[in-house]
C-alpha cells in the first residue's frame, strides 16, 4: 500500500488502534486498512485540502460503529469505509472495490441506497443489520458535517427533511445509540436553516 499523507495516516492509524482494542485479529486489522486506504485514493488525488469536511470521511464511518454501536463485523467497518453517499467523484470505482477487496465488498457497497433515492425507505429497510448500521454511520458522518459544507447550503433543507422522513425513523428501528445521534443532530441543524 502507498504510504498515506500525515492526517489521512494518523487516521489510519486511529482507526487500526480502534479495531484491535474491540478484538479484531491482525487480518481483520489488515483487511480494514485496505479498504481505508483504498477509500482515501480519490480524496488524495483531488482535494487539495486535507481538512476538508469529506478528506476524513472513509474513517469517522467506521469510528462512528465502534464508538457507538460497539464490536461490529470487520467486513460491515470495510463497506462504511468504502461507501461514498455524498460526493460522486470521491468515490473508489467498483471494480476497484472488487479488485482490491472482493466482490461482496462490492455488492455490499452497491446494495445501500444514496440520498434522494425515490425508493429510499424501502431500499433502507431491506438492508440486513449489519449494512443497516454501515449505511447509517456513513450518512452520520456527512450530515454532522454538512453545516461546514458551503458549497452544499442549497442541499440544506432538502437533507433535513429527508433525515426526518427516511433515515431518522430508520435509525430508531436499527440501533438507539445512532437514533439519539441522529435526532440530536435533527434538533440542533434546523436551527441553521
Amino acid at each position: 500500500m502507498e504510504e498515506l499523507p500525515s492526517r489521512a495516516a494518523h487516521m489510519a492509524r486511529s482507526l487500526a488502534g480502534a479495531v484491535s482494542a474491540k478484538g479484531a485479529s491482525g487480518d481483520e486489522v489488515a483487511a480494514l486498512s485496505r479498504a481505508f486506504h483504498l477509500a482515501m485514493g480519490p480524496r488524495v488525488d483531488l482535494l487539495d485540502d486535507d481538512h476538508h469536511p469529506a478528506y476524513l470521511h472513509p474513517g469517522r464511518g467506521p469510528l462512528i460503529l465502534l464508538q457507538d454501536v460497539g464490536t461490529v463485523d470487520v467486513s460491515v467497518l470495510m463497506v462504511a469505509a468504502l461507501h461514498e453517499s455524498r460526493d460522486h467523484e470521491l468515490r473508489v470505482p467498483a471494480a476497484e472495490v472488487e479488485a482490491e477487496v472482493g466482490p461482496a465488498a462490492k455488492a455490499a457497497v452497491e446494495s445501500i441506497p444514496r440520498p434522494g433515492d425515490e425508493r429510499l425507505v424501502e431500499r433502507l429497510l431491506t438492508l440486513g443489520p449489519g449494512l443497516s448500521l454501515a449505511a447509517l454511520a456513513e450518512r452520520l458522518d456527512h450530515i454532522r458535517h454538512l453545516h461546514v459544507r458551503k458549497d452544499l447550503v442549497d442541499d440544506w433543507a432538502p437533507t433535513y427533511t429527508e433525515v426526518l422522513e427516511a433515515w431518522l425513523p430508520f435509525a430508531e428501528r436499527t440501533n438507539p445509540q445512532l437514533a439519539r445521534r441522529y435526532a440530536h443532530w435533527a434538533r440542533t441543524f434546523v436551527k441553521r436553516i
